[in-house]
């Protein structure tokens, strides 16, 4: 009994698990602010119904008012009439008790009528304030739900973000930047041999001309020479460069 009951409790938990991946807060709660709408006008429209009860109770309250005193007055009136002789004393008494049996009457109405009145009148301050409180969360949530959202669209963004900077494997790149540069290393390295090998197998002669370019003066220099060779000027310890004795 004892692993049917855990494996249920697995399955719950499975089954849960995948309500929660399938539920978006957003949505839920504009759902939910949708609710508290519905709420507020079904509210509003019990407001309404049991205003307009109370305005009616309290219109017939006053009308039990005035139909006592009106019902006082005529057993006045017709008292009066008896003692001036206009009606029959035992006549006017029982118009007059009957008339005091309506003040007595339209009294106990006015009473229960006024009761009544003051429990409408309570539940209409009572909705009022309700109503009032639920249309300032509404308008609250309404703003902290625009909020939310749009936090949700940057949380959402910067998530895609991360997780494609996430995706990159950064290990990688510095290995492939090392390879390269190891590889530039050894051609430089490689190049630097070359040039040495070269200044190695260069020949003597080779050695001597590069001496002799290295040190030799420039044209300007030679032409001088030259022309003092021709005007005789050139002196008798002179050699000519390059140019053998003839015999």
């Amino acid at each position: 009994m004892g692993i049917f009951k855990r494996l249920f409790k697995i399955g719950q938990a499975e089954a849960h698990s995948q309500v929660d991946k399938l539920e978006d807060p957003v949505k839920m709660t504009e759902q939910g602010i949708r609710d508290l709408k519905e709420q507020l006008n079904k509210s509003i429209e019990a407001l309404a119904q049991v205003k307009a009860l109370a305005i009616r109770t309290k219109n017939e309250t006053n009308s039990y008012k005035e139909q006592s005193t009106m019902y006082e007055n005529k057993a006045i009136e017709l008292v009066k009439r008896a003692q001036s002789g206009a009606l029959e004393p035992a006549e006017a008494d029982r118009l007059a008790t009957a008339a005091l049996q309506k003040k007595e009457q339209s009294i106990n109405n006015y009473k229960l009528s006024a009761t009544n009145y003051q429990k409408y009148d309570a539940q209409v301050q009572k909705l009022e304030v309700s109503i009032k409180q639920l249309k300032t969360n509404i308008s609250k949530w309404e703003n902290e739900a625009k909020m939310l959202k749009a936090r949700a669209k940057v949380s959402e963004a910067t998530k895609n973000v991360n997780k494609q900077l996430a995706g990159i494997d950064s290990t990688s790149t510095v290995s492939m930047l090392e390879r390269m540069k190891e590889k530039i290393e050894s051609q430089e390295a490689l190049s630097e041999s070359y040039g040495e090998l070269a200044l190695e197998n260069r020949s003597l002669e080779d050695e001597i001309d590069s001496v002799l370019e290295e040190t030799s003066t420039d044209g300007t220099d030679a032409l001088a020479a030259l022309k003092a060779k021709l005007s005789g000027q050139l002196p008798e310890n002179t050699e000519t460069t390059d140019i053998p004795p003839t015999e």
